[in-house]
């Protein structure tokens, strides 16, 4: 079982009540506790981010994760996590293909792909692993048309093997029926933003290990 977290620094301000030029900070801490609590990956994605000031961003959360077993991937900027020292790079459905991110990184460097079909997921065949959605309704992708659990299923079965995990309006209480369909994780943004007046850190290392256990009892049960 794969747990990832989706960065999204205004997001995570904003129910934070942090203005939006001190972003940063929350994120730092967020992405600490989440990899002191053993997640498995992080994926930043801050889109809205000219690539100096992601790669600064980048290595603030590099060296937060350091000591640790969580594997930092940088949203289809290759060029950002290959100068910031980022584990891997995370490719978007019409991005260039793994293999040619492969032939520009160094070894060991993680490659892995959204997908949102069996289609793109069977033709994805290098990638090291697949996050695949829109799986529920999120209020990060708003009108879009959702894979529900038959869809993720479909999806894990075009994958051949390859671990997929499912992502979109994924919480503690879907953990059993993402196991029922074959996934091998989750990766979220707002399961692991705190309601307001909730501390932070104690928020997201509580729902790392909330998931971890719904996630055994599911698989024990199954």
């Amino acid at each position: 079982m794969t747990l990832c977290l989706v960065t999204d620094r205004r997001r995570l301000a904003a129910a934070l009540g942090t203005p939006a030029g001190e972003a940063a900070g929350p994120l730092v801490a967020q992405v600490a506790a989440a990899a002191h609590a053993g997640i498995d990956l992080v994926q930043v994605r801050e889109p809205d981010l000219e690539a100096g000031a992601l790669v600064t961003l980048v290595r603030r959360l590099v060296r937060a994760c350091e000591g640790t077993r969580a594997r930092l991937v940088v949203n289809d900027r290759l060029d950002v996590a290959l100068a910031a020292g980022a584990g891997g790079v995370h490719l978007k459905e019409r991005s260039f293909a793994p293999e040619a991110a492969r032939r520009l990184a160094p070894a060991g460097f993680v490659v892995g792909c959204s997908v949102h079909t069996p289609l793109t997921a069977a033709a994805r065949g290098s990638a090291d692993f697949l996050i695949a959605g829109t799986v529920l309704p999120t209020v990060s992708k708003l009108g879009t048309d959702e894979l529900e659990w038959r869809g993720l299923n479909a999806v894990v079965v075009a994958a051949g093997g390859r671990p997929v995990l499912g992502i979109g309006g994924l919480d503690v209480p879907a953990i059993p029926d993402l196991v029922a369909s074959g996934a091998s994780g989750l990766a979220a943004i707002g399961a692991f933003i705190p309601p307001g007046g909730s501390d932070l850190s104690e928020f997201v290392q509580k729902r790392v290990i909330a998931m971890r256990f719904a996630f055994d009892s599911a698989r024990h049960g199954s």
